[in-house]
């Protein structure tokens, strides 16, 4: 799909959010894939409004994973990878949150933890086509 926009990703973000709405036995994993400056966080943006998630939703580029609670009792956990070739420590914060089923885990930069992702995730393809236009792949 074509998304031509800013706001058509919150928009995309936000659509995507309803399939998500009810917990499952396991967490919410949504992998991210995508060049620097792909609409990646814009689209976290997105799908946090439509989880009815009321802060900033920030790039976690530097803090590695940020985490807001949703107001059903659920929690989204972004994390980015990008400055980590070599996961350390977060590959046991990323094992103990996948084992929870009340988490949406959203992962930018997945390279290095690949072998940590369940099969059956969500990959999102956000390629750049140009300034303002982004291909999106489900």
């Amino acid at each position: 799909m074509k998304i031509q926009s800013e706001q058509e990703m919150l928009d995309f973000g936000k659509s995507f959010a309803k399939n998500l709405k009810s917990p499952t036995s396991e967490a919410t994993v949504i992998e991210l894939v995508g060049d620097v400056g792909a609409g990646k966080t814009t689209f976290v943006r997105g799908l946090a409004r439509g989880l009815n998630i009321n802060q900033p939703i920030t790039s976690p580029s530097y803090t590695i994973s940020k985490t807001y609670a949703l107001p059903d009792g659920r929690i989204l956990t972004h994390y980015d990878f990008y400055r980590l070739p070599d996961p350390g420590l977060m590959v046991d914060d990323l094992s103990e949150k996948l084992s929870d089923p009340h988490q949406i885990i959203i992962i930018e930069w997945g390279e290095s933890i690949q072998s940590l992702l369940p099969p059956h995730h969500h990959i999102i393809n956000i390629n750049y086509t140009d300034e303002n236009t982004r291909e999106v792949i489900l």
